[in-house]
């Protein structure tokens, strides 16, 4: 169960994560408790499940890279091993399972559209599993995911 400063440390995380060389230090000053108290609610937020990862979001495109959503129709005898074949890519950032006849969609992101479509008809050639839609980022609708706790 959360409590207040477990509650102050993820809006902290999600909004102001300091840049600095001991980030979870200027955490634990701000908030008037040692640096391993702080270091260690988030470590048991994370076993928990409420941390999923703690990193950059970036602007693929300003970068240069292309990313798609995509939805697979894919045999329910066929879902565990493309799943884990999905997940082994760095370069996937989502993957959940939808009661449709799409029933497994992911995000990826690649450094360009050939690489892209080479993940893609990797993916189909390792698994069996051709009829993958790929919607290709054409604008950014939402930027900002944080949630106030």
């Amino acid at each position: 169960m959360m409590d207040n400063i477990d509650k102050k440390i993820l809006n902290i995380l999600q909004k102001e994560f300091p840049l600095e060389e001991r980030p979870y230090r200027i955490i634990a000053d701000r908030l008037g408790i040692s640096e391993d108290d702080v270091l260690s609610r988030v470590q048991k937020l994370k076993n928990d499940g409420v941390i999923r990862r703690i990193g950059a979001v970036f602007d693929g495109p300003t970068l240069g890279r292309v990313s798609a959503l995509c939805a697979a129709r894919v045999p329910e005898e066929k879902i565990e091993a493309f799943v884990s074949i999905v997940n082994r890519s760095k370069n996937v950032t989502h993957n959940y399972r939808r009661s449709h006849d799409y029933n497994i969609w992911f995000t990826v992101s690649a450094p360009s559209a050939p690489e892209l479509t080479a993940f893609l008809d990797d993916l189909k050639d390792k698994t069996g599993v051709t009829d993958i839609l790929d919607m290709r980022t054409t604008k950014v609708f939402k930027i900002d995911a944080t949630f106030s706790v």
